[in-house]
């Protein structure tokens, strides 16, 4: 309880400063030599290693600060580091942050992020090849531009080519993608699956991002919650996965979900953008992490990916410069180069399977003969193109982690018949007006 109270104050204290700093254009000459980046994970890293770090002067250090997602523990920390920004010398403050939809506009509305156009110095030029979505989420309610990110997020269903043979016949992806073109196919098919031995899904969470990002009502307006009915069509709809068998009762995240990816595995599918393919999916398949990424290791290689019932994005890493940061020119370097640049772009769809921040080169992957061999050589870039240019985040708010995380937690003990609808439902609101007190029925 204290811990919430704590995190909640935290993001009071944030949003009250918004405003209140000086105006003052940042100083493009000055130039630090330590370079501190906050991240909760290593996917950053790795990209900015790859290609950024060798364009990096030789005297500049770079300081990661890692801290993991669970239980709000990077946003704390990052939160606590901000508000002391002003006191810090000079390479002790934050130089880079990165922060995810979930909670962009926690930061995006306050002066501790950096002016992407007035601060850094980059132009519309430079980003106008940028999806429109992606620039949307990072702008305040004065316009300003606070952040950019390599990468666009729509999703779809990333279904075990060998489980879809022995259910539909096919591992076709435009024929999987019509079995289970909306939502009743998609429970016809789990039905199916079951009696074959499979679970459709891993889990409670899988399927809450394909319709929480359909929501056409946000979380929270004027201080009062609202449940969209999208979100209670998934509750629905997991209750009966669980029930009928055609879930694994695990959660997302956890070594049960992930063994559902292995060679032993028996999930038909999962839900998930580019990132999760790459990042989670593709070492999650593997039976031996040292060995070669080739088919015949795990299930490397025998997946693919389809639409599924309808359209989504999830997630997404925007990297933000900080107020205060005495590497203005290193900031607008990194990000024309991990954000602008189609070349740069071009490579990391290739090389790891990334949907990137760059319609034409996007356009261009999915009409090359690139083939992802996590997915059997299927160049799945193409299914993307559509959905991409169609994500709107209109409904986002301050509150869609916490709202995500309580609401999924919440359920998980009617799912399983622990407690009543009912009672789940008073569960959530009195975990969520202990997160955000304001907040109302």
């Amino acid at each position: 309880m204290k811990k919430i109270l704590a995190a909640a104050v935290a993001i009071a204290a944030l949003m009250a400063l918004t405003g209140c700093k000086s105006e003052k254009k940042a100083d493009v000459a000055q130039s630090g030599k330590v370079l501190n980046i906050y991240v909760w994970n290593t996917e950053f890293q790795e990209r900015f290693n790859t290609y950024y770090a060798p364009k990096l002067p030789a005297d500049v250090k770079v300081n990661w600060i890692i801290t993991p997602n669970q239980d709000n523990a990077y946003q704390n920390k990052l939160d606590e580091a901000l508000m002391r920004q002003d006191s810090l010398p000079n390479d002790e403050k934050i130089d880079l942050f990165l922060v995810e939809a979930d909670y962009a506009l926690k930061y995006v509305n306050t002066d501790f992020t950096l002016d992407v156009i007035k601060d850094l110095g980059i132009t519309q030029e430079d980003i106008k090849n940028q999806y429109k979505y992606t620039k949307d989420i990072m702008t305040d309610s004065k316009g300003n531009l606070k952040g950019l990110t390599w990468q666009a997020c729509p999703g779809g269903f990333i279904y075990r080519r060998s489980i879809a043979k022995d259910v539909l016949g096919t591992d076709n992806p435009d024929e999987v993608g019509k079995a289970l073109s909306d939502w009743q196919k998609f429970n016809d098919v789990a039905k199916e699956a079951k009696k074959k031995g499979y679970f459709m899904l891993s889990g409670y969470d899988d399927a809450f991002r394909a319709f929480s990002d359909n929501m056409t009502k946000p979380w929270v307006v004027e201080d009062k919650i609202i449940i969209d009915p999208q979100i209670e069509s998934w509750i629905a709809q997991t209750k009966e996965f669980t029930e009928n068998g055609y879930n694994n009762k695990a959660s997302l995240w956890s070594a049960e979900s992930t063994q559902g990816m292995g060679g032993k595995g028996k999930v038909f599918g999962y839900f998930g953008p580019a990132w999760f393919i790459d990042f989670v999916m593709a070492p999650g398949s593997l039976n031996d992490q040292n060995a070669e990424k080739k088919l015949g290791n795990g299930s490397y290689g025998d997946w693919a990916f389809c639409k599924g019932p309808q359209g989504f994005s999830w997630g997404g890493t925007w990297i933000c410069g900080a107020k205060g940061s005495d590497n203005i020119e290193i900031i607008r370097d990194i990000l024309k180069t991990l954000t602008c640049d189609a070349e740069v772009m071009t490579e990391i769809a290739k090389k790891s399977g990334d949907f990137t921040n760059n319609i034409p080169a996007m356009e261009a992957v999915a009409a090359s003969d690139y083939q992802n061999p996590f997915l059997g050589g299927q160049n799945h870039i193409k299914f993307f193109l559509d959905s991409a240019k169609s994500i709107d985040k209109s409904c986002i708010t301050q509150y869609d982690q916490g709202m995500s995380e309580k609401i999924q937690s919440a359920m998980k003990d009617y799912f399983n018949g622990k407690v009543s609808l009912d009672q789940a439902w008073a569960n959530f609101y009195t975990s969520i007006q202990e997160l955000y007190p304001r907040l109302k029925k």
